[in-house]
């Protein structure tokens, strides 16, 4: 068995995700596909992947083997690369993911200046506020907004977001501004589901943080039905503050209680470690990295 093609191979099966997608991807019959990861699995003594109807599921011992794939066939392509000269132009394909808002605001921009710079590399931009698991979507790279669980992914941080709470002149203007978190208890608010709890909003005092009980007259699952919610006077929202920075520079929604916030999330770039960067990964990392920390820069984000 040729190992490289079989990792490929491999590859091609957990990115189609099924063995027969995987086969009309590569041009082979079915039952050769099925014969090679059978082989493959034999080899190892291990199962790689879980077989049912429609498609495949990686086992524990699979998402070990996929991420050592990666590495091997990243480091073989790169060696190739280098051998007949084209590492001099960074070429290939990029998967990167961002938060929503973040990612149309500020991601997009620099990916678009991007791949006008180097015509030779294709990306594709996933915006989701969900954390996707690098090694299992076959991710290369990730924007990610607060604290870092897993410490053995790579990780460049090139800036950080506050919350903030903001309120519309119109609603501070026919309620009183709250002036501490404990006014909150009098206030109308607009709670943004998903990334903060729906009932209570954390604050510090510079000494300690405490969670502070509100009275969400609107509950809402994206950033942006909450910054329009608090724009239309409804009531007080809590977002990250590049997610109502727009309206602020319009003046339809000014922040409160900033004296009380919680310390700035750090903002990173996390990518798998690989003994060689791929040349498409540096070249990225290199243009997008300044050009990201000038934006928060501008909107004050620190």
């Amino acid at each position: 068995m040729d190992r490289v093609d079989a990792m490929r191979l491999f590859l091609k099966v957990v990115e189609t995700g099924s063995l027969s997608a995987a086969a009309r991807a590569l041009h082979s019959p079915l039952p050769t596909v099925s014969r090679k990861i059978a082989e493959m699995e034999r080899l190892l003594g291990a199962k790689l992947i879980i077989r049912t109807n429609r498609n495949v599921a990686l086992t524990d011992a699979g998402r070990l083997y996929l991420s050592a794939a990666k590495d091997i066939l990243e480091r073989i392509d790169e060696a190739e690369r280098r051998v007949s000269g084209e590492y001099l132009t960074p070429k290939g394909d990029l998967t990167m993911t961002a938060p929503i808002v973040f990612g149309r605001l500020h991601v997009l921009p620099v990916v678009t200046d991007f791949l006008r710079a180097f015509p030779e590399i294709n990306m594709r931009l996933t915006l989701s506020d969900r954390n996707n698991n690098l090694v299992e979507d076959q991710i290369d790279l990730a924007l990610r907004i607060g604290d870092l669980a897993d410490s053995s992914l790579m990780a460049l941080r090139f800036g950080a977001i506050r919350s903030r709470v903001y309120g519309s002149p119109k609603y501070l203007q026919q309620h009183n501004e709250p002036l501490t978190p404990h006014d909150l208890s009098d206030q109308q608010c607009i709670a943004f589901e998903g990334v903060q709890s729906s009932r209570s909003w954390q604050f510090s005092d510079g000494q300690q943080t405490f969670s502070v009980d509100i009275r969400p007259r609107l509950s809402v699952n994206t950033a942006e039905a909450a910054v329009d919610a608090a724009a239309s006077g409804l009531g007080l929202t809590r977002v990250m503050s590049y997610q109502a920075s727009n309206l602020v520079e319009q003046g339809l929604l000014k922040p409160v209680l900033e004296q009380y916030e919680l310390p700035a999330s750090p903002v990173h770039l996390i990518y798998l470690p690989s003994a060689i960067m791929p040349l498409k990964l540096r070249a990225f990392l290199d243009f997008a990295t300044p050009r990201l920390r000038s934006a928060l820069q501008s909107n004050r984000s620190e």
